[in-house]
């Protein structure tokens, strides 16, 4: 009788644990947060009629000098193309009406993701505003802490005074 009842548990055990993971795994595909991947401004342009239809992310630099910040409510242009790369790319106006303000890495040239609607005069409707720091693991330059050294002289050697007889080169003498 007790084997019976180690693989009812066992059984029992099993049903629970398989039952978790395909509820996991159901509940995670069919979850609307994770199903809002982000597009690149020109993605955004070629999905047309649909743009306008759901909840997209959208992903680009800030403009540098296009930020209007007041309280939590900020517009600024997002430009396909980082300002100093040279390349000119299309511009998107991000207008963010969020219950907190903008992350302290929101800054001009900061890579930076909006979560919202396209509106039908053009303009990204955002909730929600993300952003990496701008050029913050950016290799340093030469001549910086962290870059590398400008005419930095050779080491000299210690002492060029030849050891005493019987003594070997760099060995403490005791006195």
């Amino acid at each position: 009788m007790t084997m019976n009842k180690n693989i009812l548990r066992i059984t029992i055990a099993a049903v629970v644990v398989v039952g978790t993971i395909v509820w996991l795994a159901w509940s995670g595909a069919t979850d609307k947060a994770n199903t809002s991947y982000y597009v690149t401004i020109p993605e955004l342009v070629k999905m047309g009629n649909d743009a306008y239809k759901s909840n997209i992310r959208v992903e680009g630099y800030v403009r540098p000098g296009s930020i209007e910040q007041v309280g939590t409510h900020v517009t600024f242009i997002l430009d396909e193309f980082e300002s100093h790369s040279g390349k000119v790319g299309k511009t998107l106006k991000i207008n963010y009406k969020g219950s907190e303000p903008p992350p302290d890495t929101f800054k001009d040239n900061a890579q930076a993701l909006a979560e919202g609607t396209l509106s039908s005069d053009g303009t990204f409707q955002a909730n929600q505003l993300q952003a990496k720091c701008a050029s913050k693991y950016a290799p340093a330059s030469p001549g910086q802490p962290g870059g590398t050294p400008v005419n930095k002289p050779s080491a000299k050697p210690v002492s060029t005074t030849p050891a005493a007889p019987g003594v070997k080169s760099g060995a403490l003498q005791a006195n």
